[in-house]
């Protein structure tokens, strides 16, 4: 039996990723960049994606970093999301891209999950298009809680 990938694990647990056909380019505890390729059945009334799929996109690209980064510890705890807040800064055309990074180490948030604790760490995600222009910038705070 092959161990599922991280977009594997994404796709089958959050079928709104799954419909955006979104591609997986890197996805590890350091960080997780994700691309929603150009699809007009997606674009927005000025031809470029949604703001609603840019911001699953980002999500999604939070949620990869996540479970590369806590995967082993789910057997205790459920990853959630506690808040989302978004920024579009320029306008999106073309297929974008979403960079994700950690915001904590994750052995800090492991260490206070250890002394019993409902930790909380941010991830920041810039959402680029094909030249490098930020579009937006996005930061969701997880959770870790615990499974009582």
């Amino acid at each position: 039996m092959t161990t599922p990938t991280i977009g594997q694990m994404l796709d089958s647990t959050v079928p709104m990723a799954h419909t955006l056909k979104l591609e997986y380019l890197e996805t590890t505890p350091e960080r997780a960049v994700l691309r929603l390729p150009d699809q007009p059945a997606y674009h927005n009334h000025v031809g470029g994606p949604h703001a609603g799929a840019m911001f699953t996109l980002a999500e999604s690209a939070s949620g990869c970093i996540v479970l590369a980064a806590f995967g082993d510890q789910l057997s205790r705890a459920v990853p959630l999301a506690v808040n989302a807040e978004i920024a579009y800064k320029k306008l999106a055309m073309g297929e974008v891209t979403a960079t994700a990074l950690l915001g904590r180490p994750a052995a800090e948030v492991v260490a206070e999950l250890d002394a019993g604790g409902r930790p909380e760490f941010p991830v920041t995600v810039e959402i680029t298009r094909a030249d490098g222009a930020v579009t937006g910038v996005m930061t969701v705070t997880w959770t870790l809680r615990p499974n009582s």
